[in-house]
C-alpha cells in the first residue's frame, strides 16, 4: 500500500468505513494509520480508486524536468527501464521525490504515479518526504566499522546539531535543514575506511576534525575536503605507464 497516494475511498457502502471517511478523500499516510484502520481501507477500496496515467498536457512539468526524463528514455529499448533514472531526476529537481513531481515523472514516461511511488519507496537512496538540503551517508559496514564508523557518523551529527541515534535509524535532518545524515549499510568503498558520501561523491579516510570541517564548508557553499575527495586521489596502482612508443606511432599512422 502506497503510504503517499493511499486514501480513503468515495464508497459508503464499504464496511467499516466510517462515514467522515466516505464523504470525502482525506489524503492520510498508511504508516500513520492503525493496523484497523488500513485494514478497513484496503477493503474499501475498488479498481477504480486507482489514479490512473496523468495526461503530459493536463500537467505543468518544468523544461528541465521533463528534459532529464526524456534524455533517460532515448537510452532505453523499454521505457520503464528508465524508472530509476527519472526519479532520480525528480529527487535532483526537488530535493526529493515529492508527490507533484512523481505525477509529472509519470506523465512523461506514461505510466502511472504509483508504479514511480513503488519503486521511490523500495530504494533506499529516494526520499520521499523532504529532508536535509546536503545528503551526507556514513558508511558503517565492517570494514568502515573497524576503522571508527561510529565516532564518524557521531562527529558529523554533533556538528550538525542532529541525533545521532536518529542518523543510525533512517536518517536525520539538521535543524536548519541544511544536512541530511544517515548510517548507511554499506558504500562499496574499502579501501578508503571509514568514509562518506556527502552529494554523492566519496570522502576518505576521515576522521572526527574532518566530518566537523565538512559541515562548516558544507554551510559555507565551500568545496568540501578536496584532499579526501576520492575523485582527487592517486590511483592505487601510481599513475598511467607512458604508452610503448611503436604503440604510439601506429596510433598516429
Amino acid at each position: 500500500m502506497s503510504k503517499d497516494f493511499a486514501r480513503p475511498t468515495r464508497n459508503p457502502a464499504a464496511p467499516g468505513v466510517a462515514d467522515e471517511e466516505a464523504a470525502g478523500p482525506e489524503i492520510r499516510p498508511t504508516n500513520e494509520m492503525s493496523a484497523g484502520e488500513r485494514l478497513r481501507l484496503i477493503e474499501s477500496m475498488r479498481p477504480e480508486d486507482a489514479e490512473t496515467v496523468p495526461e503530459l498536457h493536463a500537467v505543468d512539468v518544468p523544461d528541465k524536468l521533463r528534459e532529464r526524463i526524456e534524455a533517460a528514455m532515448s537510452k532505453y529499448p523499454e521505457i520503464r527501464s528508465a524508472a530509476l533514472p527519472a526519479l532520480w531526476a525528480v529527487q535532483h529537481h526537488y530535493g526529493w521525490c515529492t508527490r507533484e513531481g512523481l505525477r509529472q515523472a509519470a506523465a512523461v514516461m506514461g505510466v502511472t504515479p504509483g508504479y514511480l511511488e513503488s519503486l521511490a519507496t523500495f530504494y533506499d537512496l529516494f526520499r520521499t518526504s523532504p529532508v536535509g538540503r546536503h545528503q551526507v551517508l556514513v558508511c558503517h559496514n565492517i570494514s568502515c566499522w573497524l576503522r571508527g564508523a561510529d565516532d564518524l557518523l557521531s562527529a558529523f551529527c554533533e556538528a550538525a546539531g542532529a541525533d545521532a541515534h536518529e542518523a543510525d535509524h533512517g536518517g536525520v535532518s539538521s535543524p536548519d535543514g541544511e544536512l541530511f545524515v544517515k548510517g548507511f549499510e554499506c558504500l562499496g568503498a574499502c579501501d578508503i575506511a571509514p568514509m562518506a558520501s556527502i552529494d554523492g561523491r566519496y570522502y576518505g579516510p576521515l576522521d572526527a576534525d574532518d566530518a566537523r570541517t565538512a559541515v562548516e564548508q558544507l554551510r559555507a557553499g565551500a568545496e568540501v575536503l578536496p584532499d579526501k575527495a576520492l575523485a582527487n586521489l592517486p590511483a592505487a596502482g601510481g599513475p598511467e605507464p607512458d604508452p610503448d612508443p611503436r604503440v604510439k606511432a601506429a596510433e598516429g599512422a
